[in-house]
């Protein structure tokens, strides 16, 4: 018996928000869509839920497509099903953000989805609302990392303060006082110090450091204190 019969088909898909860090600047991933609607046009990766599916299965199925990566961190960001938001059938989506190291997604890239990685104050137009789905996910990273120390998941496994101080400049579109803040770092106990250094990127070369995952968890408000206050609110 079918309930629902008389009420209207509503599509149900998931676009997701890629947020990259190439070790200096903050990078949002795209593809030039290979299919109509708007084919040869800049958007999210995407898809629909398909009956099997909830869409965070559905949101995962899709990552591993484009990246070809398993376990990101991924957390869903908003809704959007406004009902003009595509002119060829009512879609409501919702969108998942996921961090990603540059660095693990450059040696699988490929052409088939055409995939490419933008600045993220200067990428291409795109279709639909997806520029609101950017701005909307990247507001959310920002509240989320004034919390919680998701922004580490930007960056491989050894990294340098600089390689921090970029990262956090570049989230919160900030200046930061990089001597304060490295040693506000460095006090707080999250980073463990490797006999290795970075000589591609400074002359002197840079340690690297790798955080330490016993303590950060009740480590990283202490430093996330030092942020200006500012920083963390909606931008």
């Amino acid at each position: 018996m079918k309930f629902y019969k008389n009420e209207p088909l509503i599509l149900l898909a998931v676009d997701c928000i890629i947020f990259g860090f190439n070790g200096e600047s903050l990078q949002i991933l795209l593809i030039k869509r290979g299919f109509e609607p708007e084919i040869n046009h800049w958007s999210l990766m995407g898809g629909f839920v398909q009956p099997e599916e909830s869409p965070e299965e559905a949101a995962t199925r899709i990552l591993k497509k484009l990246t070809g990566l398993e376990n990101l961190y991924m957390e869903q960001s908003s809704i959007f099903g406004k009902p003009d938001r595509e002119k060829y059938q009512r879609v409501v989506s919702i969108t998942y953000f996921a961090l990603i190291d540059t660095n693990q997604y450059q040696h699988i890239l490929s052409d088939e989805y055409k995939a490419k990685w933008f600045p993220i104050d200067n990428y291409p137009e795109l279709i639909f609302d997806h520029e609101e789905m950017i701005v909307s996910a990247k507001r959310l990273l920002r509240s989320k990392a004034a919390v919680y120390p998701i922004l580490f998941e930007l960056l491989p496994e050894k990294f340098t303060l600089p390689q921090i101080s970029s990262l956090y400049e570049a989230v919160y579109t900030i200046d930061i006082d990089k001597r304060n803040f490295n040693r506000k770092l460095l006090s707080s106990k999250l980073l463990i110090k490797l006999n290795e250094k970075d000589k591609e990127n400074s002359k002197k070369g840079a340690f690297y450091y790798t955080l330490n995952r016993d303590v950060y968890k009740e480590r990283i408000m202490s430093f996330l204190r030092y942020l200006p206050s500012w920083s963390i609110q909606e931008q």
